[in-house]
């Protein structure tokens, strides 16, 4: 997201290097790059504006003019101007769901056609019931898009939600008093409905949605919203702004836009804050807007809380202290355990977006490497061992010529690609062994003296 802004507050820093403090022509440069930055974003005229008169009060103020690194004095500016334009202004909490009424918290989803708002339903669903422990009804209030209410339908029994089926002969106002009705019956926690979108926004459909706010009185109304369409989100979320008391924003395919203006853009026109980004197509790829840490991402400073709560909520604690045991009591790292590190390295998502989250130092160091093909070669290695027996994969040593040749039928790849994945095995036996007794610490320092300048 944003990843010109990235690359161009880089530039800044390097340029201002030899610069002593900060002045009206140094901080007018990098200004000027800024702007450019957030213009080629798609981020909104009148919000470029207002950032960059912020940026300048607070970069000329005296908080930074001692400072020994001007460039990077700059750079912490706009690190808190960014993550203050997108809602850390608004408080710790703004981002959070309100469930403060009696149950069901409905929740209302709205938005134009093709944004995404039927997956996010499921994915919203998902969420609550897995970080909430919610139970949630899902309802489509959509009679118009063929299809919509059976795809809703398949996403919330995907996600394990409950789902209340309706007919595109029903109103939509008499479907959400239906879906309440049942909510209450059923001790349901939450109700997401789902509302017709439009290929543009037009009367009708903001009358309609409006009908739907006001017969059921949700306690959140979302507006959802494709990060990829640009100054078109500027327009939908003023029209949807005026027609509803919005109470947050669900930004979607995130990870797909290197531009990403619309995530500025719409909650300077909104006011109201970005409670969820859409960072990949998958179920689970949903999660909780936090301003600060994207500003961090954008500015080229990483995300290692996300990378973190990624690691906790996607990999088995329990194997991997079953190999941990196993390594202690003096077990042998074998293919086995191989193949179920690569398995938790996938459950990680993407080599990709687990780069785009670390520091850019980390990302630069990655920059020279085809990651698609990386990606690539991981899942040969899982189809090689899958080609060996199980003795073979307990037992590595007993893999010669023949049992090679078979293998790489097997999996249908060459024989060299065999040795290779057997070379890359026995570097981490190699390493695991180091684990054992103290081996730890001289890994550590091994690994210490390889670190550039050393």
């Amino acid at each position: 997201m944003l990843d010109n802004l990235t690359k161009r507050l880089a530039k800044v820093v390097k340029t201002m290097r030899g610069e002593a403090r900060l002045t009206e022509s140094n901080t007018a440069e990098m200004l000027r790059e800024v702007r450019m930055a957030l213009l080629e974003a798609d981020v909104a005229l009148p919000a470029v504006r207002e950032f960059i008169v912020k940026v300048k009060e607070k970069a000329l103020g005296e908080e930074v003019i001692s400072s020994l690194s001007p460039g990077q004095a700059l750079v912490g500016v706009v690190q808190r101007e960014l993550a203050s334009l997108m809602g850390a202004d608004l408080g710790p909490t703004a981002s959070e769901l309100n469930f403060a009424t009696q149950p069901p918290a409905i929740i209302l989803m709205a938005g134009l056609q093709g944004v995404g708002k039927t997956t996010t339903v499921g994915k919203l669903a998902k969420f609550l019931r897995e970080n909430y422990k919610k139970k949630v009804l899902t309802v489509s209030a959509d009679v118009y898009r063929p299809a919509a209410i059976a795809q809703l339908q398949s996403v919330t029994e995907q996600v394990g939600a409950d789902f209340f089926p309706t007919q595109s002969s029903d109103k939509p106002v008499d479907i959400a008093f239906a879906a309440l009705d049942f909510a209450k019956k059923h001790h349901h926690d939450v109700l997401i409905i789902d509302t017709a979108g439009r290929l543009g926004v037009d009367e009708a459909m903001m009358q309609e949605i409006a009908s739907i706010h006001a017969a059921v009185k949700p306690i959140e109304t979302l507006f959802v919203v494709d990060a990829m369409i640009g100054q078109d989100a500027v327009n939908s979320a003023r029209a949807f702004h005026d027609a509803l008391p919005l109470t947050g924003i669900v930004l979607t395919k995130l990870d797909g836009d290197s531009r990403g203006g619309a995530a500025l853009s719409v909650r300077h026109i909104t006011g109201v804050p970005i409670k969820f980004a859409g960072v990949s197509e998958k179920m689970d790829g949903l999660e909780a807007f936090d301003a600060t840490r994207m500003a961090n991402r954008v500015l080229g400073m990483g995300d290692i809380l996300a990378l973190v709560a990624e690691a906790q909520k996607n990999i088995d604690v329990a194997a991997a202290q079953d190999l941990a045991n196993k390594m202690k009591g003096g077990g042998k790292f074998d293919l086995n355990d191989f193949k179920a590190q690569i398995a938790q390295m996938k459950n990680m998502g993407s080599l990709s977006g687990i780069i785009e989250k670390l520091p850019a130092q980390m990302q630069q160091a990655a920059n020279g490497a085809n990651l698609g093909q990386a990606e690539k070669q991981v899942r040969r290695m899982e189809g090689m061992i899958n080609s060996m027996t199980p003795i073979e994969r307990a037992k590595p040593d007993l893999i010669k010529a023949s049992r090679k040749r078979r293998i790489a039928n097997g999996a249908g790849v060459q024989i060299q690609e065999v040795n290779r994945m057997l070379a890359q095995f026995e570097q981490m036996q190699s390493m695991m062994k180091k684990l054992k007794g103290g081996g730890m610490m001289k890994m550590m320092r091994s690994m210490k003296g390889m670190m550039p300048g050393r």
